[in-house]
């Protein structure tokens, strides 16, 4: 048996291994192929004596012959077609008006059949296009719909941290990334942030986890009171780039300890009815403490304080009092008038200012129809509560009777 052989069909593919046989192949090299679909050029990436763990030898499959001149001529024309087929591809889908977006365009080397990558937000019924293509290739034709990270995988595309993204250069299958792994990473969970240009969950999330799920699994649970020798101490939060947890004491006092500072304090658990004594005697022990002392003026000196009674300085001057409303005085008695004049003015403020109790009773004028309460009898409705004054009397007018 020769060597393992890592070969990529093209750069953004997988590796598949293959036997050398009696070939001597180096690095880099193109070699012949024959795969379930065809013959294929591939492009040598290893070349190791044994084959992986997960892969065992009997499943290699020997390479047909090492790229000729020919191969390679024939190379760069399925690439041409390959564009020419990307372009009439689109044409087609515009105007058939189709809702889905052509990603790349793959030709065997054989020319035996050519696969198209689509990017749709559903099933799309492409029989019309497919006719198209055949009757324009004459060759068999695939569709193949792929999803997003696929799609960045293919293109490629600057991320996050300024770098090609991972899947275009190194990475070659996917694996699964949770919002889990971002909580145990204590993350900001913003989509922008954790998100690809895909707008997928970040993949370099997956990198760290065991690292994460190794440091977790020796952390002691957060939240959580435990026993040690230097008393009962709850943790507070894990940091796993300083491999160390925050705790508090039961007197208040917060400090950081490594691992090996935790595990060196033979931390247990704890009954919870000695946890719920042991804190009750912490609070006791803390209210009896004496209290600081208070905060001294300049030279030693209490600072200064009003005395009691005494006006404050941020108060305001006591507002003048306001002058007292004139007393009424009397009126004097009006000039004498006719006693037709007399009566009218009477009849005028006969539900007004005429005495309660006195004279003769008048029935209560009705309300008019679309007026409001108070109009009824003239006056302010916002005047209704208030304290009625008694209205002065003005004196009769005593005339001579007319003859």
């Amino acid at each position: 048996m020769g060597h393992a052989l890592g070969l990529k069909f093209s750069d953004y593919g997988q590796i598949y291994y293959f036997d050398s046989g009696a070939f001597v192949v180096n690095k880099d090299d193109s070699v012949i192929v024959k795969t379930d679909q065809g013959m294929g050029l591939g492009t040598v990436i290893t070349v190791s004596p044994e084959a992986p763990k997960d892969i065992p030898e009997e499943e290699l499959k020997p390479i047909f012959r090492l790229a000729t001149e020919e191969d390679m001529v024939t190379a760069g024309e399925n690439d041409t077609l390959a564009r020419e087929a990307f372009s009439f591809c689109r044409r087609c889908i515009s105007e058939r008006g189709l809702e889905m977006k052509l990603v790349d365009v793959e030709v065997f080397f054989d020319r035996g059949k050519i696969i198209f990558y689509f990017t749709a937000p559903g099933r799309v019924d492409f029989r019309e296009l497919v006719k198209d293509l055949v009757k324009n290739y004459r060759t068999r034709i695939e569709l193949r719909q792929i999803g997003v990270r696929h799609e960045t995988q293919m293109l490629g595309a600057v991320g996050n941290c300024g770098m090609v993204t991972c899947c275009r250069r190194f990475m070659r299958k996917f694996a699964p990334v949770t919002i889990k792994m971002a909580k145990e990473q204590n993350l900001f969970l913003n989509p922008t942030k954790i998100s690809g240009i895909c707008g997928r969950l970040l993949c370099c999330l997956s990198f760290e986890e065991k690292n994460y799920a190794e440091f977790y699994r020796q952390c002691p649970k957060i939240g959580k009171r435990m026993e040690t020798d230097d008393g009962i101490l709850k943790v507070l939060r894990a940091n796993f780039f300083r491999n160390s947890i925050a705790v508090l004491s039961e007197f208040g006092e917060e400090r950081e300890l490594t691992l090996d500072e935790w595990h060196a304090l033979n931390p247990r658990r704890i009954d919870p009815q000695e946890l719920q004594r042991r804190l009750q005697e912490a609070q006791a022990s803390m209210r009896s403490k004496p209290r600081p002392p208070r905060p001294r003026g300049k030279g030693g000196k209490p600072p200064h304080r009003p005395e009691k009674g005494a006006p404050k300085q941020d108060e305001a001057a006591p507002k003048p009092e306001q002058d007292a409303a004139p007393a009424e005085q009397p009126g004097q008695p009006d000039a004498p008038q006719p006693a037709e004049a007399d009566d009218a003015q009477r009849s005028d403020k006969q539900g007004k200012d005429a005495p309660k109790g006195k004279g003769k009773k008048r029935r209560p004028q009705q309300r008019a129809k679309g007026k409001p309460a108070g109009d009824s009898q003239g006056g302010d409705p916002r005047q209704k509560n208030r304290p009625r004054r008694k209205p002065r009397r003005k004196p009769r007018h005593k005339g001579n009777k007319s003859e």
